[in-house]
């Protein structure tokens, strides 16, 4: 099994028509991990209150968000989420972000695998539109454990 089929449960990709604003998709996106008992609610938070402080650092390209904190702020365990919200998330004023995964790491280097593959999947932006405009869920989840390992 590769790093990524190991990092990213099916039941932990979704499709949401829209958010009401970047709190609210902070609380969508990481919700499958709180469900799956891989970080606490205390996760959400952390995410929210560093944006509120440093601003929306996780907005890495067009369309594409990688939420984090840090471990101590409330990760159990490893493991990737992935949500598409079909009417975009506005983290910058004017700048919309469909694609939204949330990573869970318990430390700094054991998901670096896992990022070499989504930095080289996401490098091209046909990709991330591939992402945003999949089909059904089943079809972002094959995306992603399909990528080819960096």
């Amino acid at each position: 099994m590769g790093a990524m089929s190991e990092m990213l449960k099916r039941e932990n990709v979704q499709i949401v028509p829209s958010c009401a604003d970047w709190q609210d998709a902070i609380h969508v996106a990481v919700q499958p991990l709180v469900d799956g008992g891989f970080v606490t609610p205390a996760y959400i938070d952390g995410i929210i209150e560093n944006t509120n402080k440093f601003g929306p650092y996780f907005v890495l390209a067009p369309d594409l968000a990688l939420l984090h904190a840090r471990p101590e702020q409330g990760v159990i365990k490893q493991q990737l989420a992935v949500t598409i919200a079909r009417q975009g998330v506005e983290f910058k004023p004017g700048e919309p972000v469909r694609v939204i995964v949330t990573l869970a790491a318990t430390d700094p280097d054991s998901h670096i695998d896992v990022m070499r593959i989504l930095a080289t999947m996401f490098a091209d932006p046909a990709n991330i539109e591939k992402v945003a405009t999949a089909a059904d869920v089943d079809e972002v989840y094959r995306i992603f454990v399909e990528a080819p390992a960096a």
